[in-house]
């Protein structure tokens, strides 16, 4: 599979022409659109071989966080980290390997937040700093291999650190965890819907990015809004259940309107539990998971199967100016 910054650098090293590199994107727009259509694609592997050199690092990652833990407890954490670096220059530098670098980007920042917490005494400021140093962390990694999801590890490690100020600075703000968490999403999603926009065709790392940012804010979005319609506070009513049906209609139009599913899988879970949880109120009570998943699954696979139309009729109810910064339909 060849990427967009692939023909970039075979055109920078005069291996392909620019006419001849617009001709091949030409050829691969007209195969897909017979094929796949506004699919959401995003790079996590390429063969068996990423399969194999994950669970070779994961071996050794866990060797070393074990041996150097009889050491120092902090010390194990600090070495997983220091060799997911030293990994990530082979097998992200060199080899740009999906898989691999995804494991080696978490186990990287993984490790400094871990170092940093069990260094600092697990108090609760310590957090903060953990979480800042993460951050931090991640930015140091997205400066030397940008790895798509670097963004949304270093924003989530940025978010765990204001609320984590927040709630140990202002204790009160503990009852706001489902607004916070809320705009938290608002904000992640926005920063998404940015960096989807810079490549709306979907053809650079750019919109990678946005796939694991979309993903990080699905579910701080999507918890909250279902919490307060009161899903898991006792039995559904019907009349509960009709709202938790309007609301993911809702959030399939938004999904239908930026492309992206994350959304939809955060809340299929609350649909899910709200209606069989109805069906047992009325004596269905041993099939009515099986009921509820052969019901909205059937939906989801017919709108699945109708994706391409169904989008291109929800996107032409919008602006012109709206459009164009969304991705395209064919």
């Amino acid at each position: 599979m060849y990427s967009e910054e692939d023909i970039a650098s075979a055109i920078k090293a005069d291996i392909l022409t620019n006419e001849t590199a617009t001709a091949f994107r030409a050829h691969v727009e007209q195969r897909k659109s017979s094929s796949a259509v506004d699919e959401e694609h995003f790079r996590l592997i390429t063969g068996f071989n990423d399969i194999f050199v994950v669970i070779a690092c994961l071996l050794l990652l866990a060797s070393v966080a074990w041996i150097g833990a009889t050491i120092t407890p902090w010390l194990g954490a600090a070495t997983v980290s220091a060799v997911a670096w030293l990994l990530a220059e082979f097998f992200i530098r060199k080899r740009r390997m999906a898989l691999p670098a995804i494991v080696l980007l978490l186990a990287f920042v993984g490790g400094v937040l871990a170092a940093s917490i069990i260094f600092l005494d697990k108090s609760g400021h310590s957090f903060i700093v953990a979480s800042a140093l993460a951050s931090a962390a991640a930015g140091l990694h997205w400066w030397r291999f940008q790895v798509p999801i670097t963004v949304a590890a270093g924003t989530a490690a940025v978010v765990g650190c204001i609320i984590a100020f927040l709630f140990i600075t202002f204790p009160e703000t503990r009852s706001w965890a489902s607004s916070l968490s809320f705009i938290a999403g608002i904000t992640i999603f926005a920063l998404a819907i940015k960096w989807d926009a810079t490549d709306t065709l979907r053809q650079t790392r750019r919109s990678d990015v946005a796939f694991w940012l979309h993903l990080l804010a699905a579910p701080l979005l999507v918890h909250p809004v279902f919490a307060s319609l009161g899903v898991f506070s006792g039995q559904p009513m019907p009349v509960q259940a009709v709202s938790v049906l309007a609301l993911y209609v809702a959030i399939a139009l938004i999904s239908l309107s930026i492309d992206r599913r994350a959304l939809m899988v955060s809340a299929l879970a609350y649909v899910l539990y709200t209606f069989s949880a109805l069906l047992e109120q009325f004596g269905v009570v041993s099939l009515s998971f099986a009921i509820t998943a052969l019901v909205i699954g059937s939906a989801l696979l017919v709108l699945s199967a109708f994706w391409h139309p169904s989008r291109a009729f929800v996107l032409r109810l919008f602006p012109v100016a709206i459009q164009n910064r969304l991705a395209p339909f064919r």
